[in-house]
């Protein structure tokens, strides 16, 4: 398996910023140390290019951004600090889920250790997320020719108002949002399925609820599926009113995988959010994504690597 990530998805915003900054480096680290992934399975991501973010985002936003130019409300909306090293960030985590679709389609999983930005529209940024990686990788790849039709399968606490306004009147991508009812954004997006949960919703009626919905997604006939395991409908998320455990999370990655796998279909995973009062917790529940991607695709992955090899050694003799 193969997992993007780079130390330019670190931004200075200021060590008492709610957004945990730090968390993408210490999920790699966790991961390395504890022998889930080995140094050759993390590659760094080129950035994405203009021309590709152009693909879903405003001309005039992109220039915006890279210049420094937004306005005092943009900013506000967007909730961090602009500087080049947030926009430099931003290019590369979107390249990270941009080349993650490719291996995902290569292998069946590519993962990103940052990403799932759900609230980027595209004219502007939103809710600490400046561009939508998601919405982008999927015109990517249908351009290419690579695929057709998409599902996004949203577990974020909070609902993705970008990606469904982004994707709103395109019948071949299927949005998906599983959220808190009362959460943020105020204002919800329509989603191809939203499921809005009430405060304090745990984990046995989360994954039933889940489980419930998941087959119309599959039933949309996706040629590839993103998954964003948030982290922040944990209980001791600072901003998720949700109350689910760890381990409850942990079920739900394993639910969405195991689906996937068993439907045939290529999965990306991203972060998106997680805002623990601890964040070691965070950490714990994004490093238990690649955990599960790790234990559900590894053999698909080995099978699929020896299959390309044969037909390789075929080509070759005949």
């Amino acid at each position: 398996m193969l997992v993007f990530y780079s130390p330019r998805y670190y931004a200075d915003i200021g060590e008492n910023h709610i957004f945990p900054m730090r968390k993408f480096e210490r999920v790699r680290e966790r991961l390395l140390r504890e022998g889930t992934l080995r140094p050759e399975q993390i590659v760094e991501p080129q950035p994405a290019s203009v021309p590709e973010l152009l693909l879903v985002h405003t001309e005039d936003y992109i220039t915006r951004l890279r210049a420094g130019t937004l306005t005092a409300r943009e900013l506000r909306r967007l909730g961090l600090p602009w500087s080049k090293s947030l926009v430099r960030r931003s290019f590369f985590a979107t390249g990270g889920t941009i080349q993650a679709a490719r291996s995902a389609l290569d292998v069946g999983t590519g993962s990103n250790l940052a990403g799932g930005t759900h609230h980027a529209f595209a004219d502007r940024g939103e809710g600490f997320c400046v561009l939508n990686d998601v919405a982008v990788a999927i015109r990517v790849l249908q351009r290419e020719g690579l695929i057709k039709r998409a599902a996004i399968i949203d577990c974020d606490v909070h609902q993705g108002n970008g990606t469904a306004t982004i994707f709103d009147d395109d019948p071949d991508v299927f949005t998906f949002s599983m959220h808190g009812a009362k959460n943020y954004p105020l204002f919800k997006a329509r989603s191809t399925l939203d499921v809005e949960l009430p405060d304090g919703t745990a984990d046995e009626a989360y994954l039933e609820t889940l489980g419930q919905h998941l087959p119309r997604i599959f039933a949309h006939q996706p040629d590839i599926i993103f998954y964003l395991g948030g982290a922040d409908p944990y209980s001791g998320d600072k901003l998720g009113r949700l109350a689910l455990s760890i381990a409850g999370l942990r079920a739900r990655d394993e639910l969405v995988l195991n689906e996937c796998r068993t439907h045939g279909l290529p999965v990306v995973t991203t972060m998106s959010g997680g805002y623990a009062a601890d964040i070691n917790d965070t950490v714990e529940i994004h490093c238990n994504t690649i955990r599960a991607v790790r234990a559900i695709f590894e053999q698909q992955e080995s099978e699929v690597r020896s299959q390309k090899s044969e037909d390789s050694k075929a080509t070759v003799l005949f």
